[in-house]
């Protein structure tokens, strides 16, 4: 077994696809991890805008969670419809491509592509940060820790959706019970004691208040909540995961990821306030995540603690599955439209579009590094790409609805017309509170992607038109052999195997060589004459012409690439330039070889002149167990005679 197939398992068929689709309980890992764990960046996330207040903060996390909730409530009912809607996936770009236009599609799409990458950088940080709760020694190593996570979920998710949804499973079920057990036994404790329980381990003491509360601080509080929903459209995104029936399985999946996470936002803003939680500034030493201190407050710091906090480590920064599952599947769905590379719509050997896992990790590593792995600096830019494909999403179904058959789907249209109205109310809000923090440089990124996305389509449409024949093809062989150029260094196999084939398909054939070194030119001159031109003439047949280009400043190309230049403006017709190819067997050999001919090709390929053609003729280095002779099917030089030239159909 390879290395390949150890790390990433074996390749699957095409047949194997309906095998490797999930249903919704496993779907609860693949598509819900990043809404489930924003439960615990989320909530702290508002926390964080309100530390100036203190202690009266803790008044307003209440309010601002019922408001979260609501918009929860209405982009679970949305897209529930926008599954049944648009079974084959796609969400918000799909939505907003067919019923408001491709322009609203392609703004929706790079809303979403950000807020992909977004999410898994932030959710890594989370992690990462509930990690150095629980382990304050591991502070200093907050960007190798989340970068080593980002690597093993791109091998993960490179290894297929089901092996993800396995190794996510586990842990997933871990965070939900253990957190789902934190909360009840805290809400019981609160109720019991009359709505002031007894903290196991007290959390830190809160600062005084520096202020009152103002409309503006509420407002950035209620944008950073806000990033608890970002996971929401993942579902609708990856419908053709599922298997049949697709769209039952997607509803149910997604109504238990809203449900879970809509409890879990409830229970933590409730039992905030009630043990008089508040959010840290992450950067400083002895921080404490909003979690680690309530699970602590609730059942103190013995096994269960730490059990609640790995699981809680591992779900968010897990979570960035999430966007591993929806992120290929949405670049597939844009490059099939031809505004993203096309090699981004392959599917990979297990089953999944390699290229988009492997794009989604690069970027969502730039991001961390270039902000440290730490939660806050991320936050600010995060929620804007998601609102603003939520609200092209909503606006869409509007008019989905209006265009099929508004009476028959009155209650639908209703909550579609709520959900864009909400949603763009919170995006407006969002995009005020987090303007100056960041929320910007997405503004400025969304329209940079918008234009990108147009310069790939036409680029596509370029060669679209270059390559359409428009008549009948015509396939008749030139009756006029083409002038043949071979670059020499020396003579050797590799320079007689390119000379033969050279001979096969026409008798005009040059031998070209930069004269670097005098005395080494000489001595080619001298083997030519014993080894081409003597055998050829005394077999009467025409020797190839050995041409020496001076390069007084050693340039072996230039002088190569001009001569051909001078070739095609003196002849009509095709001029094919053979490159010998020295073949590595082994990746260090790769190493000790200077590749000239890769380079060369590059050169003659770059000037773009359909006149001239580039053929390369490889020579196999020995391999254990065969010879270089039977690799490469050499033979005798001079070719024979019935060798030197292709016959030609009259």
């Amino acid at each position: 077994m390879s290395l390949v197939d150890t790390v990433l398992g074996r390749r699957l068929a095409s047949w194997e696809s309906e095998h490797a689709k999930i249903g919704p309980l496993s779907g609860v890992p693949v598509l819900g991890l990043d809404g489930l764990a924003s439960a615990a960046y989320g909530p702290e996330a508002a926390l964080t805008i309100l530390i100036p207040l203190g202690a009266v903060g803790l008044r307003y996390i209440g309010p601002i969670t019922i408001l979260i909730l609501f918009l929860l409530t209405i982009l679970y009912l949305s897209y529930r419809q926008t599954i049944a809607a648009y079974p084959n996936g796609g969400g918000s770009y799909v939505v907003a491509k067919e019923n408001l236009g491709m322009r609203f599609g392609l703004l929706a799409a790079a809303s979403l592509l950000l807020d992909y990458v977004l999410n898994v950088a932030v959710a890594i940080s989370a992690g990462v940060g509930a990690l150095v709760s629980a382990v304050p020694p591991l502070h200093e190593y907050i960007l190798p820790l989340c970068l080593g996570i980002l690597a093993l979920i791109a091998i993960v998710n490179l290894r297929g959706v089901r092996e993800s949804s396995v190794a996510f499973g586990i842990p997933t079920y871990v965070f939900v019970t253990s957190l789902g057990a934190v909360i009840v036994i805290g809400v019981v404790k609160t109720i019991v004691s009359g709505g002031h329980p007894q903290a196991v381990v007290p959390p830190p003491p809160l600062m005084p208040a520096l202020g009152a509360a103002s409309v503006w601080l509420l407002l950035r509080s209620f944008a950073s909540g806000c990033t608890a929903m970002t996971g929401v459209e993942a579902v609708s995104n990856g419908v053709p995961l599922f298997k049949e029936p697709a769209v039952d399985h997607a509803r149910r999946a997604l109504t238990i990821i809203v449900g879970i996470l809509g409890c879990f936002l409830a229970g933590i803003a409730f039992l905030s306030r009630a043990y008089g939680i508040g959010a840290m500034n992450q950067i400083h030493r002895g921080y404490q995540s909003v979690l680690s201190s309530l699970v602590a407050a609730v059942v103190g710091r013995g096994a269960f603690y730490y059990v609640t906090l790995a699981s809680i480590l591992m779900v968010l920064a897990l979570s960035a599955n999430t966007s591993f599952a929806g992120f290929p599947r949405l670049c597939r769905i844009i490059a099939e439209d031809d505004f993203l590379p096309h090699a981004l719509a392959n599917v990979g050997r297990r089953l999944v579009y390699s290229g988009g896992i492997i794009t989604l990790s690069v970027l969502a590593g730039l991001l961390l590094i270039i902000f440290g792995g730490i939660t806050d600096r991320l936050i600010p830019l995060f929620a804007v790409g998601a609102f603003g494909a939520f609200t092209l999403s909503q606006a869409g179904m509007v008019m989905h609805w209006k265009r099929t058959d508004p009476r028959g789907h009155w209650h639908a249209l209703v909550i579609n017309i709520v959900g864009a109205v909400a949603t763009s109310v919170a995006l407006a809000v969002i995009i005020i509170a987090k303007f100056v923090e960041g929320a910007w440089i997405i503004l400025l990124l969304i329209p940079a992607i918008y234009v990108l996305f147009h310069f790939i389509k036409r680029h596509y449409e370029f060669v679209a038109r270059q390559m359409n024949v428009g008549t009948a093809a015509d396939l008749s062989i030139d009756r006029e052999p083409p002038v043949v150029v071979v670059p020499i260094k020396r003579w050797d196999n590799l320079t007689a195997k390119a000379l033969r084939f050279a001979a096969t398909i026409s008798d005009d054939v040059i031998a070209v060589h930069a004269v670097t070194d005098k005395k080494k030119a000489d001595e080619l001159r001298e083997e030519w004459t014993q080894h081409v031109e003597h055998p050829l003439q005394r077999s009467g047949a025409r020797a190839p012409e050995l041409v020496m280009l001076p390069s007084p400043y050693r340039r072996l190309f230039a002088p190569i690439v001009t001569y051909v230049d001078k070739l095609r403006q003196e002849h009509r017709g095709v001029i094919a330039v053979i490159l010998p190819d020295l073949v590595e067997g082994r990746w260090w050999e790769y190493l000790l070889h200077t590749h000239r001919a890769d380079v060369l090709r590059s050169l003659l390929l770059l000037r773009g002149n359909q006149q001239v053609v580039v053929i390369s003729v490889p020579w196999y280095l020995e391999r254990r167990g065969r010879r270089g002779s039977e690799v490469n099917a050499d033979r005798s030089w001079p070719p024979r005679r019935d060798e030197r030239r292709i016959p030609v159909a009259k």
